[in-house]
């Protein structure tokens, strides 16, 4: 599926874009189901639905959405409510190439999400690392962003530090509480040579779980779709409770089971799962711990 270029330039680099990734008729059947969710948005005001654990499944920005300028920017464990992002997350060519980049054995999915950020939309994501909301026995991890549509640099595409998963493991709590973000310090120091991850609809980053990276707000007619699903290897044990738990959560989507546990030293403060509906109120300072 991948070449070994490729593969290489994953390891160098912490993260891999492959256009092409999926198909139009797979693309399709993406696109229809989340532009559903977005129409059903316009009829609340605040975040609703619920999960397996009680939250809040459809996150809305609280600052910017209305019926008028919809702001969905989260939909939690879509797979558990669309076949077509279940065979996507599960069955696909993105699932077989983020097995390959693991390597190892097999692969287990983990979690998966929506992030959207709809035209002239505020959402931004704020520089941090996937690791601390997700520790395992080992870092052998990858989160794969899907774009359901165009990413252009001016729509609020993902912004990464190459090379920086190789670097160290940032503190991602101030203040006595889990932000979810590095420090101002880390980020002013750290943070300012980034690359802009971007595409046709239909391809694939795939971003190693210690890569720093961020996102800035959509200022453009064009929305910005992406299906996140993050996939561990299967000898990798969590630690944490999944911030975004799934009745497919271990499911092995690549290679085969070994029986063993392999662990890593890493060494991190263990995270707080969100009491709302996603990450976005923790980056804003909305939870207290």
């Amino acid at each position: 599926m991948l070449k070994a270029e490729q593969i290489e330039q994953f390891h160098r680099d912490g993260y891999l874009v492959v256009d092409n990734v999926l198909n139009a008729d797979e693309l399709q059947g993406l696109r229809g189901q989340l532009e559903a969710w977005v129409d059903e948005s316009r009829a609340f005001a605040a975040a609703y639905g619920e999960t397996m654990d009680g939250r809040s499944r459809f996150d809305v920005d609280p600052a910017d959405h209305s019926a008028d300028h919809p702001a969905l920017r989260r939909v939690s464990s879509p797979t558990e409510i669309s076949e077509a992002y279940f065979k996507t997350a599960m069955q696909s060519k993105m699932a077989e190439m983020a097995g390959q980049l693991i390597g190892g054995s097999g692969t287990r999915f983990h979690h998966s999400k929506v992030n959207a950020k709809l035209p002239h939309t505020a959402t931004t994501v704020k520089w941090h690392q996937d690791f601390p909301f997700t520790p395992h026995t080992n870092d052998d991890m990858i989160t794969s962003l899907l774009m359901v549509g165009e990413v252009t640099q001016d729509n609020g595409p993902l912004q990464v530090i190459p090379g920086s998963h190789k670097g160290e493991l940032y503190n991602h709590w101030q203040d006595g509480r889990f932000t979810g973000k590095v420090d101002d310090a880390v980020e002013a120091k750290e943070c300012q040579k980034y690359v802009s991850c971007i595409g046709p609809a239909g391809s694939v980053c795939f971003m190693h779980t210690r890569l720093l990276h961020a996102s800035g707000a959509n200022n453009t007619e064009l929305p910005r779709y992406l299906f996140i699903t993050v996939y561990a290897a299967e000898d990798a044990v969590a630690l944490s409770d999944n911030p975004l738990p799934s009745q497919h959560q271990g499911h092995l989507v690549y290679g085969t089971e070994s029986g063993q546990i392999r662990m890593s030293p890493n060494a991190l403060k263990m995270p707080q799962k969100p009491k709302g509906a996603s990450f976005f109120v923790q980056q804003a300072g909305l939870e207290m711990a």
